[in-house]
């Protein structure tokens, strides 16, 4: 951890640092002016993304929390404030994508991964807007997915979570508004993830993604980020509710 100057005046918060889009949200957040705290589950992951903003200068908070814990999101939101200072971002980024076949799914496993795909980015977007709308500013961003405008087979739990994490964002900009607080969204096309190793083949799911795709080429982790700090920026001072899609033109709705 990288301790915050004096006059750090706002924080970042992102959960599911440690995976690609997480880390380079954090990282472009950090070189944004942000102290960032960085959440997820413990693991070598994490660390790696806390030792990168710390390599590039950037005040950090690495904070080890399943997100499963919704009890203890609140506590690691007052930490990044306690550490790092008031919270003006909040990114619910952390997901979880088991590929079942509809009739196949447990229960169990879709209530898993409703803990940790919606009922964690609500939780996570009630701690930081008891925090931000008392101060009449703030940006809450929620990762979705362009899978939600087409749907995916074998994945109908974290598709139907994505869908949610939409709803989520358009109720809470209405109610937020007149306060000050913005909550908008971004869904990502294929980029390179470790969510890629759900399709088999890569070579064979790179093509179809290019395919599919308007622009000819894959995504870069850095393009995503740029969308995010767009958002929760000054120079989106005037957007709210809305889910911007971030697919190199797959999807067009």
């Amino acid at each position: 951890m990288t301790a915050p100057a004096a006059s750090a005046a706002r924080s970042a918060l992102v959960t599911g640092a440690g995976g690609a889009l997480g880390r380079a949200i954090a990282l472009r957040l950090g070189q944004d002016g942000y102290a960032v705290g960085v959440v997820g589950r413990a693991g070598e992951t994490l660390r790696e993304t806390g030792a990168l903003l710390d390599e590039h200068g950037i005040p950090n908070l690495v904070i080890d929390l399943d997100l499963r814990d919704t009890a203890a999101i609140d506590g690691a939101v007052a930490h990044v404030e306690r550490e790092l200072g008031p919270l003006e971002a909040m990114i619910n980024n952390a997901a979880i994508y088991p590929a079942t076949p509809f009739l196949d799914i447990p229960l169990a496993e879709y209530e898993d991964v409703l803990r940790v795909n919606q009922i964690a980015y609500f939780a996570g977007a009630q701690a930081a807007a008891r925090r931000m709308v008392p101060r009449g500013r703030g940006s809450i961003v929620s990762i979705g997915s362009i899978t939600f405008h087409g749907g995916w087979e074998h994945l109908v739990s974290y598709v139907s979570t994505k869908g949610a994490a939409v709803g989520l964002t358009r109720s809470l900009a209405r109610e937020l508004g007149p306060t000050g607080v913005r909550v908008n969204a971004v869904s990502p096309g294929a980029f390179p993830t470790k969510a890629e190793e759900i399709n088999g083949d890569p070579e064979a799911y790179n093509r179809t993604v290019i395919e599919k795709q308007s622009i000819k080429r894959r995504g870069r982790n850095e393009e995503l980020a740029a969308v995010v700090s767009f958002l929760v920026g000054e120079d989106a001072s005037f957007v709210t509710g809305q889910t911007i899609n971030v697919d190199g033109g797959w999807v067009m709705e």
